[in-house]
């Protein structure tokens, strides 16, 4: 019996991931994103997983903050949408990590690398087939890069090819995508048999727990629930957008047909959407007399 447990909600994304205990698939997924000359071998989780966390917020709650054994500070985080500022908002989360490790006083060089990871089940970049985009501060002009400062990472899991006959001898990020996508559509023994290895183990595991454990059950369907009714909203506030840019359109259209002053842009994205209808059929009509 599949699973059914998705790792993308934040309750279950934060429980494998955020949890001390399981550590290795943390681990694990940071060194198939990260691919390190040394690997990450511990991590210390700084907001680990607690269900008051999920009981008490309405927010969709989906980062993950450690401190490698390198000293390295990470933020990894789980989108289900893309919007505008996403950029933006994770180098501003990895700036943050490079400043607040350092007080007044303190020498700038014992700053460590501070890195911002963004896993998508959204396309980003359309313009590209590259799932995987590595940001770092970088000069233009001869290519010289200062490491082990600032650096944001960008996974689109929806642009691997993912196949269950192939995903054995894929990549450690491609098996991680294939995980976080499709976890929910099989039982555990056939995803261990998918994914040997002690990062996978403890993830398989986890979501074992949560699909029989029912506080954990009841949990995940509220969370999931509420991701569901987040993506909805968001999917028709943009709806709701698009249509509005079109009636501004034709209402400025028409106000130039029938002799009027057109109303700015800016004037007609302060009516809302009904009084934007509204204006609109009173100019539809008003031609159609002119015209009649």
């Amino acid at each position: 019996m599949p699973l059914g447990i998705r790792p993308t909600v934040d309750f279950a994304f934060k429980k494998i991931f955020g949890s001390p205990q399981n550590s290795a698939s943390l681990i694990g997924l940071l060194n198939a994103i990260l691919d390190f000359e040394h690997p990450v071998v511990a991590v210390e989780i700084l907001n680990p997983f607690s269900y008051q966390e999920f009981s008490e917020s309405k927010l969709i709650v989906l980062d993950v903050r450690c401190r490698d054994s390198a000293g390295r500070w990470l933020n990894v985080e789980m989108q289900i949408s893309v919007y505008a500022g996403l950029i933006e908002r994770l180098v501003y989360y990895a700036c943050s990590m490079y400043v607040d490790q350092l007080y007044p006083g303190s020498n700038y060089a014992l700053a460590a690398p501070s890195i911002s990871i963004c896993l998508l089940n959204r396309i980003l970049f359309a313009e590209t087939d590259q799932a995987h985009h590595r940001f770092q501060m970088l000069d233009r002009e001869s290519g010289r890069e200062i490491t082990d400062a600032i650096e944001v990472h960008t996974v689109e899991l929806t642009k691997y090819e993912l196949d269950a006959q192939t995903i054995a001898h894929a990549s450690k990020l491609q098996q991680w995508a294939f995980l976080l996508l499709f976890a929910q559509d099989y039982d555990a023994e056939t995803l261990r048999k998918l994914f040997p290895g002690i990062e996978f183990e403890t993830a398989i595991s986890t979501m074992e727990i949560i699909s029989a454990k029912t506080e954990d059950k009841q949990m995940y369907d509220q969370r999931e629930k509420a991701q569901r009714d987040y993506e909805w909203a968001i999917s028709g506030a943009r709806e709701e957008g698009r249509e509005e840019g079109i009636i501004v359109g034709r209402i400025q259209t028409l106000q130039e047909l029938l002799g009027d002053t057109p109303m700015t842009t800016a004037e007609l994205a302060e009516l809302h959407l009904d009084a934007l209808t509204t204006q609109l059929n009173a100019l539809q009509q008003r031609l159609r007399d002119r015209d009649a």
